[in-house]
């Protein structure tokens, strides 16, 4: 693995929509970059985001309309007016403080602009993306153009032609569609450019950054409408069974995710080169990559679409060694993350170690249940990335409020810690242990509660919603977490 997960770091989780700012969500604007001065000043040398691509309408980060697009939400509009591509008059009362930039009317005014008013550069830049990333970026502006025409339906509840992707009507459509497939394609551009400025600031402030890969995509996505044979699909498109996990810590009943399962025979045939291609893209964005539900590279949990819950389903073995091979030919060693929380196996252990993968331990879940229990700190190895809890847990001090007496008292025993409060031990916990990345939610450094809880797995409603505001950071909690990070050597 590559040296940027063997140095001892810390970190802190925050996605980029819960930046502070006026907008009705965080974007890539200046309180991303006092965000990467605040992380550089405390000596934090890692920033964690949730992923990046293009939500549906329940705004999950992890339920996305392409596996390679851009968030346009989270555009900064004032930097395009600094580069005068957008006159402030040219928003329209729509588009004030919006915080959806897909809005034609806005994206067709910057692309004006950027022809009357963007240097040669910028406009051969726009030419070049448009080249690099036509591998996904076409299907992409087409689907989208698509789904608007067709009043954001799902592509299997298309005309046959479309959903079938006709050639003779596809071609007809991108002609017709000629203006929107420009717009959405310049947009991806402006998305990617904010992006890679931030990330190179990131960089030249000693913050690397790190990101998240769902491992299954949507099924109402681009990547599946444009590659079905690459997913298990009847012959008319329908999904006859969808990813999930059976019942565990955060569900009774299990998680129904209802994403299409991917076809390996095929995958495996052509070089895994749609996952090769999903890769390229993450690493251009990212310096370390997680991949969550790692165990689903060595066998996912298939549940028949029929079924309204998780509970009925069953262990399929996938090729996650020859996938990891592949993926190891093609880039080398790179800095890669395994999400190996919930069921277990050896076999997905094995697969972890055999590629040298950290994988994660979560604080949350360490106590209560014994000294054999894998997520307390004495059974931890340098390889491996401890949280306290991560998007999907409670705040730690929700935690500390909601858990049994028995949990609580065990903690204090095992942590030694009974005069400081139990959340404030447990960050300590993380940073002083021999994990080599400890990560920080950015809730747990203001010590919030649950009402600043990121998602609760298994529901749809009021999640990816939490936001920060600057007055909520005091200059003692800096202070402390600055001076831990010093204590236990993470700088």
């Amino acid at each position: 693995m590559d040296n940027l997960l063997n140095k001892r770091r810390a970190g802190v989780l925050l996605h980029i929509s819960s930046l502070p700012g006026s907008d009705k969500q965080g974007n890539l604007g200046k309180e991303a970059y006092n965000f990467i001065n605040f992380l550089k000043s405390a000596g934090i040398t890692v920033w964690q985001t949730l992923p990046l691509g293009m939500p549906h309408a329940d705004g999950s980060p992890y339920q996305c309309l392409s596996a390679h697009a851009g968030n346009p939400s989270l555009i900064d509009i004032e930097s395009l007016v600094e580069l005068d591509w957008l006159k402030p008059s040219d928003q329209c009362d729509e588009c004030q403080g919006s915080d959806i930039f897909n809005k034609s009317c806005l994206i067709a005014k910057v692309y004006e602009g950027f022809l009357d008013r963007a240097t040669q550069k910028d406009k051969d830049e726009f030419a070049k993306f448009c080249k690099d990333k036509a591998f996904w970026l076409n299907d992409f502006a087409l689907f989208m153009a698509l789904r608007k025409l067709f009043n954001q339906q799902s592509w299997n509840q298309w005309p046959t032609p479309f959903k079938e992707r006709d050639s003779k009507t596809l071609k007809e459509a991108s002609t017709r569609l000629a203006e929107d497939i420009r717009n959405i394609k310049f947009e991806q551009f402006v998305f990617f450019k904010q992006w890679m400025a931030l990330k190179a600031y990131a960089n030249a402030h000693d913050v690397l950054i790190f990101g998240d890969i769902p491992i299954f995509v949507s099924y109402d996505s681009a990547d599946v409408w444009a590659n079905r044979n690459v997913f298990k699909l009847t012959k008319d498109g329908e999904m006859s069974v969808v990813a999930g996990v059976p019942p565990d810590y955060f569900s009774e009943t299990g998680q129904r995710w209802g994403n299409p399962h991917y076809d390996w025979k095929y995958l495996s045939k052509n070089g895994f080169k749609w996952w090769i291609e999903r890769m390229e893209t993450q690493l251009e964005q990212f310096d370390i990559l997680r991949i969550d539900h790692f165990r689903g590279l060595e066998a996912a949990w298939e549940i028949p679409a029929t079924e309204p819950t998780a509970q009925k389903g069953e262990w399929v073995t996938a090729p996650g060694g020859a996938l990891l091979k592949a993926i190891e030919k093609k880039f080398g060693a790179i800095p890669l993350v395994a999400e190996d929380l919930g069921i277990i196996t050896s076999e997905v252990e094995a697969l972890r170690d055999d590629f040298n993968l950290p994988g994660m331990k979560i604080l949350h879940f360490a106590f209560g249940s014994g000294p054999d229990n894998p997520y307390l700190p004495s059974h931890y190895v340098q390889n491996c990335v401890v949280y306290t809890g991560t998007h999907d847990n409670d705040t730690t001090i929700g935690w500390t409020q909601s858990i049994h007496d028995h949990e609580r008292n065990h903690a204090y025993d095992y942590l030694g810690k009974p005069s400081i409060p139990l959340h404030s031990a447990l960050i300590e916990a993380a940073l002083s242990s021999v994990a080599n990345l400890a990560i920080i939610p950015m809730q747990d450094i203001l010590e919030l509660g649950s009402d600043a809880r990121m998602n609760v797995p298994g529901t749809t409603v009021g999640n990816w919603k939490w936001r920060f505001q600057w007055p909520q950071l005091s200059h003692d909690q800096v202070a402390h977490f600055t001076h831990l990070i010093a204590l236990f050597n993470r700088k």
